[in-house]
């Protein structure tokens, strides 16, 4: 789970970065973040389940995270083009309501920028791991056929997907309090892309055997069935967040992305409880 969300975390950290509009800073938090919770897939790993690939992969992961982060820290002087641009038209348009002329941004960008592609590397080394972990989780079922081992990977690398983008997301709302100026469409493309993969978070799990046998009776899940009806309202609870996100985000007040951040916090809760209940009855 842990190299799950470092994956995709990392993933969506370069669906946002590649625009080159949100600050540096932004990409060192979820660098410095995923390298943290890769560490931790690491540790976790080597205690007490050893796989491997899946652990050298995490290793893999931690470790181009901080390469990554150095890249930028080492580049920072060249800043960010589309920022110094925004940062630039923002000034001009002051300058000519208030005559307050601001030095131009530009004139500190200096050098290569960041590359945003080196974000991708620990997703393929993550991807890597998590098709490892599929396949260790699938081979150690009594149903661990061919069929398994491909649900077993669906749903691995679209929990990857979901944890991730519900992660960035919230991460990305409250760096408008850093970055105010930053074009709101940023986070509405975090949230249209979560919106995107809930479907097929569900859908992964319903596959056989899956949550439906859960609320059918078929598997125990050791509380009466109490978690799959858990499950079910964590799943629905977190598409009405979503949406009900993209309706705050309509709205022109600044406060809409304050109040999306919030409703995000929430919706973070629920998918973990999406992702994380179902894989624990399912293991079961």
């Amino acid at each position: 789970m842990l190299l799950q969300w470092a994956t995709g975390g990392m993933f969506f950290c370069w669906f946002t970065t590649r625009r080159r509009v949100v600050g540096l800073g932004y990409g060192w938090l979820l660098r410095g973040t995923f390298a943290v919770i890769a560490v931790g897939s690491l540790v976790t790993g080597l205690r007490y389940d050893r796989v491997p690939v899946r652990d050298v992969a995490s290793a893999v992961v931690a470790a181009t995270c901080l390469t990554g982060l150095a890249i930028s820290v080492i580049r920072r002087r060249a800043d960010v083009r589309n920022r110094r641009a925004d940062h630039d038209r923002r000034s001009e348009r002051v300058a000519e309501m208030t005559g307050i002329v601001r030095q131009r941004s530009d004139a500190t960008g200096t050098g290569p920028e960041f590359p945003p592609l080196v974000d991708l590397l620990p997703v393929v080394a993550g991807v890597v791991g998590l098709v490892a972990a599929a396949g260790d989780a699938a081979s150690g079922s009594a149903e661990g056929s061919g069929r398994y081992v491909a649900v077993a990977l669906a749903r691995t690398l679209v929990g990857a997907a979901f944890i991730g983008a519900i992660t960035d997301a919230m991460l990305l709302g409250h760096w408008y309090l850093v970055q105010p100026g930053l074009p709101r469409r940023l986070l509405n493309e975090l949230v249209g892309a979560l919106g995107w993969v809930w479907p097929a978070e569900v859908a992964v799990m319903l596959l056989p055997t899956g949550m439906l046998a859960v609320l059918a009776g078929n598997v125990d899940d050791g509380w009466n069935g109490t978690l799959g009806w858990f499950w079910v309202a964590c799943a629905l609870s977190t598409i009405v967040l979503v949406v009900v996100t993209n309706a705050a985000l309509r709205e022109r007040q600044y406060s809409a992305v304050m109040a999306a951040t919030g409703l995000l916090y929430l919706a973070l809760l629920t998918a973990f409880g999406t992702d994380l209940v179902a894989r624990a009855v399912l293991a079961g």
